[in-house]
């Protein structure tokens, strides 16, 4: 008898061990099942960046950008998981970066997430979601140099760039400490984390890198235009990422809420307009209908709503498609002007189009909608008569690109001085490729008729 009540006994303690560990009413399920979709849908995106890029490059390429944007998954969670979600989000994070107490994900337990967001998700769920946006970013940044790197070299850099340009800037704008968010600074979904920061960084990585050699081996003077040599990559990779942005946009809500569902629809208007002003822009200039144009004013589209995604009206969504696939249009013409070669138009998408929708945010953020999640953003912008959010929004868009920069240029020394590595293909490697240079495989088999495994394989 006494046996069997401690056994009894035993068992409601562990019972209510359990409970403390997880309560399962501090959270709500539908959040938690979102933010979860969500990470799918933002996974999504990176080897879609990656048939971007394969797309628009040329054919001897094609594999090794889809890989060096692949491979951004498994390296970036490595350093999200060890130090890069610390170094982001500790709760007890200085102005600029955070430390190392919740390294290799150590005490999160079960508490709700870091942010005013994210209160009805555990944080192990916040974390998840979050990393998927520091892969993306550092892939992203491989466009800039593409066609001319080697790929041990660009994996040591996209670590070392995740730990000292995208955490610190995205702890001075998400943790509740950094210094942008105190001053007030409103970025929904990254535009200056994400995008700014890799546009900028991928701006300086080609011009130390160089630009990419003509068929005989010499260095031109002038940007190769280069024609792509798989449009429909391109558009595969356009719809890997328009469908992922709603996980991207919608999904930073935290909940499956009305804030979600307005991200949701201005992302799409913001895509729709971004997409057809560049189309009908190179229109006007060419006479043909481009589908890579539409597919990059859309994705110029979609960076430009990324900041303000939380915070506008779809009617405002309506001035950041067209002013963001406008103005991205005219900065994409910009390296045949200076001559630097990037090579996907990283800069003029990502950073230029993260700059106008970092300030478009602070001219129609309404404060009014970011209480649909019960967010008190104190002046609102433009719109509420706040005429001062436009500076605050400046000053962390401008720094952001500025340190990213400079950073880039001193990773990248550190990269060749200290470790010995040199970033850019031998001259050989480069006119054979990087696929089967450094791969040693290529992303197309074409067969000779005459070879006679072919014959073999076909009798």
């Amino acid at each position: 008898m006494n046996e069997s009540l401690s056994i009894s006994f035993d068992n409601n303690q562990q019972l209510t061990m359990a409970n403390d560990t997880y309560n399962s009413d501090k959270f709500i399920s539908g959040d938690v099942a979102w933010v979860l979709t969500a990470v799918c849908f933002t996974w999504l995106m990176t080897p879609g960046i990656g048939l971007f890029y394969s797309g628009l490059a040329r054919r001897k390429n094609a594999l090794s950008l889809i890989m060096l944007c692949f491979l951004a998954i498994p390296i970036i969670s490595i350093q999200w998981y060890t130090c890069g979600y610390s170094l982001t989000f500790n709760r007890n994070a200085g102005p600029f970066i955070g430390n190392l107490q919740n390294a290799f994900f150590l005490n999160l337990d079960w508490e709700s997430g870091p942010t005013e967001t994210s209160q009805n998700i555990p944080e192990f769920a916040f974390a998840t979601f979050q990393c998927k946006f520091a892969t993306l970013a550092a892939a992203i940044i491989v466009g800039g140099a593409a066609e001319r790197i080697r790929i041990f070299p660009t994996i040591i850099f996209i670590f070392l760039w995740s730990t000292f340009v995208y955490d610190v800037i995205a702890s001075w704008c998400w943790s509740k400490n950094g210094w942008f968010a105190k001053l007030g600074g409103l970025d929904y979904s990254g535009g200056v984390p994400v995008h700014v920061s890799s546009g900028a960084s991928a701006l300086a990585f080609c011009l130390i890198v160089g630009r990419r050699r003509e068929n005989n081996g010499t260095i031109p003077r002038k940007v190769i235009d280069v024609v792509p040599h798989n449009i429909v990559n391109v558009v595969i990779g356009t719809i890997f990422l328009w469908f992922g942005w709603f996980g991207f946009n919608a999904g930073s809500a935290m909940a499956a809420n009305k804030r979600a569902i307005l991200a949701s629809i201005v992302s799409n208007i913001s895509a729709s307009l971004g997409g057809l002003t560049w189309m009908f822009l190179d229109y006007w200039r060419n006479g043909n209908f481009y589908a890579v144009s539409f597919c990059s004013g859309a994705i110029a589209g979609l960076v430009t709503i990324t900041s303000g995604s939380g915070y506008v009206s779809s009617f405002s969504s309506i001035i950041f498609g067209i002013i963001g696939g406008a103005i991205c249009n005219f900065a994409a013409r910009l390296k045949f002007k200076f001559n630097f070669d990037d090579s996907m138009d990283v800069f003029a998408i990502h950073c230029v189009g993260g700059l106008v929708g970092n300030v478009l945010t602070g001219a129609f953020a309404d404060k009014s909608i970011a209480y649909l999640s019960g967010e008190i953003i104190s002046g609102g912008a433009i719109i509420n008569g706040n005429y001062s959010q436009i500076l605050i929004q400046l000053s962390g868009a401008l720094t952001g690109m500025i340190y990213s920069f400079i950073m880039t240029i001193f990773i990248i020394f550190i990269i060749g001085t200290f470790l010995r590595c040199n970033l850019r293909l031998n001259v050989e490697g480069e006119l054979d490729g990087t696929d089967l240079t450094e791969h040693g495989e290529s992303a197309y088999c074409f067969a000779d008729a005459t070879d006679e495994n072919f014959i073999r394989m076909n009798e």
